[in-house]
């Protein structure tokens, strides 16, 4: 399955914990391609622009778009993408609901990755 990552870019870690989950899960992921928000990088506005359009495009090939709303954020940009895959007849599933994206895991390997950032955490 082809899968865009979608949520705010202040989340760079679960970004990189979903990719790589999904990645050995067997799917095709596509992420953001900077953290703006995290690495506190303010693009000029003619290139956030392009980052929106490309960004639309990564959903446009995908089977579904995987929303990253850590504590239950969801911004501006965000719900602007929800609502586009919505419109143009994409899946959309949430990392806060367990139960629904269990069903795109693989369990062994997602414990595998979990077992990383918990040691990450320990650092």
């Amino acid at each position: 399955m082809i899968i865009t990552l979608c949520g705010s870019t202040k989340f760079k870690k679960e970004f990189e914990y979903w990719n790589m989950v999904l990645t050995l899960s067997g799917h095709l992921v596509f992420s953001c391609s900077f953290f703006g928000h995290k690495d506190k990088i303010d693009p000029p506005r003619n290139y956030k622009a392009t980052l929106d359009v490309v960004h639309f495009k990564k959903i446009d090939l995908s089977d579904i778009i995987f929303v990253i709303d850590t504590d239950g954020y969801i911004g501006e940009s965000t719900e602007r993408e929800i609502e586009y895959a919505s419109i143009n007849g994409k899946p959309i599933f949430y990392a806060s609901n367990e139960r629904r994206i269990n069903r795109l895991l693989d369990e062994e390997r997602t414990e595998w990755v979990k077992s990383i950032y918990d040691k990450e955490k320990d650092v």
